[in-house]
């Protein structure tokens, strides 16, 4: 049994299916009810409540970690979360990390997820840690203003990062989770190429057969919109990497292909998959 958490993210969701499609058993965990490809199992929990978790993983012999807002929860612990694993029987956890716990490794959150590293490291279990740099799937944030304008708007248009595809970090995932010569392995995950907003911009505009404007903010303005949906230190964390990202965040690592054999996926290839939200 493998224990996805984050199930029904844009992570968790390729996840469950291509380890379901592999044979696995699996269970899916989320906040809330939600649809599960069909033998999978289902199971809600809240992170921020370790002891929540075990109904979940009786039974389970590995687990992806997927905190997200969890971890920044209130009075939450999340190395109790590997404790709980470590005591339930579970062998194996591969965990989601982020490439800032080494670019930028002085901010609290990605202390915590240093911390959460070495706890991992020290607990006895096989380990493997993701450390993906951004996601082609914040793009999503644009889709209203697409659909509805042709428009994306956003800071710092001709700065990049080269932005990976969450369906690549879970093909990664699965590949730790299911081969045990992934274990004590370290992964940083890009896509093959750094993109600017404008250029992402481009590439919907391709994907979607019609014109799309590009209209950069302010950072203040950009702060204004990021902060109605995440607290304000951490829009101004990523504002800081998009505005001036460092030679290790502009780096295109090459450990995607290391591990599927394959090249990651583009851009313009995660915007075709996705194009109906944008419609």
């Amino acid at each position: 049994m493998i224990v996805v958490t984050g199930a029904t993210g844009n992570i968790g969701r390729p996840l469950t299916r291509a380890l379901a499609e592999a044979g696995q058993r699996v269970t899916a965990v989320s906040r809330r009810p939600a649809p599960v490809p069909d033998g999978v199992r289902h199971r809600v929990a809240d992170l921020s409540e370790p002891a929540g978790l075990k109904p979940a993983l009786e039974g389970a012999e590995a687990l992806f970690l997927l905190l997200s807002g969890d971890l920044h929860a209130a009075g939450a612990s999340p190395a109790d979360i590997v404790r709980e694993a470590a005591g339930s029987g579970v062998r194996r956890v591969v965990l989601l990390s982020t490439l800032g716990v080494v670019t930028r490794p002085f901010g609290a959150t990605r202390i915590a997820m240093r911390a959460l590293e070495d706890t991992l490291r020290e607990s006895g279990l096989q380990w493997s840690i993701l450390r993906p740099g951004g996601f082609a799937s914040n793009a999503l944030w644009w889709a209203e203003s697409v659909r509805t304008r042709q428009l994306v708007a956003a800071p710092f248009g001709d700065i990049g990062v080269p932005v990976v595809d969450p369906a690549d970090i879970a093909a990664v995932a699965a590949a730790c989770l299911l081969d045990d010569h992934h274990t004590g392995g370290v992964y940083e995950l890009t896509g093959p190429e750094v993109i600017t907003p404008r250029q992402q911009a481009r590439a919907l505009a391709d994907a979607l057969g019609s014109p799309v404007r590009f209209q950069e903010l302010t950072r203040a303005e950009a702060r204004d919109a990021m902060a109605q949906s995440m607290p304000a230190e951490l829009a101004d964390d990523t504002l800081d990497i998009l505005g001036s990202p460092n030679p290790a965040e502009l780096r295109v690592s090459p450990d995607v292909e290391r591990v599927l054999g394959r090249a990651p996926r583009s851009f313009a290839d995660w915007a075709a998959r996705h194009v109906a939200a944008f419609r």
